[in-house]
């Protein structure tokens, strides 16, 4: 029996876009889905998100026991965990977009704005950028240097750069991957990046921290 793939609907994410990139990777049975208890038996997880820190928490925390869901399955049970964008960011203790708000703080630190030190560099990051891999490998080999597709105008701070898989340079080093045991987010969008973004979720599938 082909293994679930719960893919979270809270009203944040192009969820279409990344269910069929999910699928040209090989993955057969995912499901869409709002549903905790889906969530609590799946074999792995993504979380995606666009927009505001402030809307994506929002819209997560107001699905009953959604949270709860995610938490036992991922840091009891065990299963792979991917967030992609604001996914990844949720990730963190806060987001300081629009006000301070409450993030998962599966991994420590903030989501804080781009700083803008030269007015060559345009806020928000959009576009094609590189990934390089950073100091510690976190995630086991599941990230990759390459080229990925970015959009996002906040960037997650770590507060222990151990958790850090990756990075990317835009008027400076911004964080493109962190991970922490069965647990991974990438700022960039796979389903946009074409064979590197099919190639990472590729690897996701298969992965087994």
């Amino acid at each position: 029996m082909s293994e679930v793939l719960a893919l979270i609907d809270y009203g944040a994410g192009n969820l279409h876009s990344v269910a069929n990139a999910l699928k040209a990777a090989g993955a057969t049975n995912v499901h869409i889905t709002a549903n905790a208890d889906v969530v609590r038996a799946a074999d792995r997880i993504v979380l995606p998100g666009v927009g505001s820190f402030k809307a994506c928490a929002e819209g997560l925390w107001a699905i009953p026991h959604m949270v709860e869901a995610m938490a036992e399955r991922v840091h009891i049970g065990g299963a792979p965990f991917l967030g992609i964008c604001v996914g990844m960011q949720l990730l963190a203790s806060r987001g300081l977009e629009h006000g301070e708000t409450r993030g998962l703080g599966w991994i420590d630190g903030d989501v804080r704005p781009i700083e803008r030190t030269d007015p060559a560099i345009k806020v928000p990051h959009m576009g094609w950028n590189d990934v390089s891999l950073g100091l510690h490998d976190p995630a086991s080999g599941l990230i990759e240097p390459g080229e990925a597709y970015f959009l996002h105008s906040y960037h997650f701070v770590p507060e222990d750069g151990r958790t850090i898989a990756a990075m990317t340079d835009h008027g400076g080093g911004l964080v493109a991957a962190v991970a922490r045991d069965n647990v991974v987010g990438v700022q960039f969008h796979p389903e946009k990046s074409q064979a590197y973004g099919l190639a990472l979720l590729t690897r996701f599938l298969e992965w087994k921290p």
